[in-house]
């Protein structure tokens, strides 16, 4: 079986009870998952605002699972500056959405946390021309962030090329960072992402927290699909 530290499972907690957090928290706790993707949305960048600070500040005091922010925000500096003080493992922020992209990663990094961008699914990786040795993560969406509520929304046709793309880059200049994807990383398509190169998972509603299912049981679905998406490579 492929281990957890292999491809790194990443439960998205806005999909997730929102009125019964801390129970399901400690329900992914016992499944033996150590990490848990929080969005941070300011309601500007992309139309949603699922969880407030002072709620991420409570999820702190409730769990030592690392917490993987990500800031889908205008005013960068501000939500980096409140999620180091509640203490966070690691923080991902728009390169759409920085002017001095260098200047918030180094905030980041001096502090120890991890850094990560995101990408819009059309912004080019050329954009990280000069900036990939800094970063320990990439996170490439998959959908256009924030619309994840409308189920109309499919993954771009274009996942896997850009994921192998990205991941050819990385081996090329001899790096350790790693692919994280989100967005529609579903039971059907987990396997093809992991194939093409992606090594960090954000699961949601159509993989981890599919109806019809325990936890547990998606949980047993997700590995069963990494180990697929592990033997096509």
């Amino acid at each position: 079986m492929i281990g957890m530290s292999e491809v790194i499972l990443s439960p998205s907690i806005m999909c997730a009870d929102l009125v019964n957090l801390e129970q399901d928290i400690h329900q992914l706790e016992s499944l033996g998952l150590t990490t848990l993707h929080i969005d941070v949305i300011d309601g500007k960048f992309s139309p949603s605002m699922p969880l407030g600070l002072e709620t991420i500040k409570r999820m702190r005091e409730v769990t030592d699972m690392d917490f993987d922010i990500h800031m889908m925000t205008t005013d960068n500096e501000f939500f980096i500056q409140e999620m180091l003080k509640i203490g966070v493992q690691n923080i991902t922020f728009h390169v759409e959405t920085s002017l001095h992209l260098d200047h918030e990663v180094n905030l980041i990094k001096q502090t120890g946390t991890k850094v990560s961008v995101a990408l819009n699914p059309a912004t080019s990786l050329s954009i990280l021309d000069y900036l990939l040795p800094e970063l320990d993560q990439v996170c490439l969406m998959l959908i256009n962030p924030g619309f994840a509520t409308n189920k109309g929304e499919k993954q771009i046709p274009y996942a896997q090329q850009k994921i192998s793309a990205l991941a050819q880059l990385i081996k090329q200049k001899g790096l350790k960072t790693k692919i994280q994807v989100d967005g529609r990383v579903s039971l059907d398509t987990i396997a093809n992402l992991v194939a093409a190169g992606a090594d960090n998972l954000v699961l949601g509603s159509t993989s981890l927290f599919a109806k019809g299912a325990t936890l547990a049981e998606n949980r047993q679905k997700v590995l069963d699909a990494i180990a697929e998406g592990k033997a096509a490579k």
